[in-house]
């Protein structure tokens, strides 16, 4: 049961030295990610597409 609540006190101690990002930075990060998701979808969607126009143009 020590080693338990020892790697508790040490995840508190570990939260304690993290930098966490400002409200204009995570709004940012988040807009960032987001648009390269949508982005990313995008492009395969259009290469998925095309893939499918090219099979069925063989076929």
């Amino acid at each position: 049961m020590g080693k338990i609540s020892n790697f508790f006190k040490n995840v508190a101690s570990e939260m304690r030295k993290v930098s966490w990002p400002r409200r204009k930075e995570l709004t940012r990060y988040t807009i960032t990610v987001l648009s390269t998701v949508v982005f990313v979808a995008v492009f395969f969607a259009i290469i998925d597409f095309g893939i499918d126009a090219i099979i069925n143009w063989i076929l």
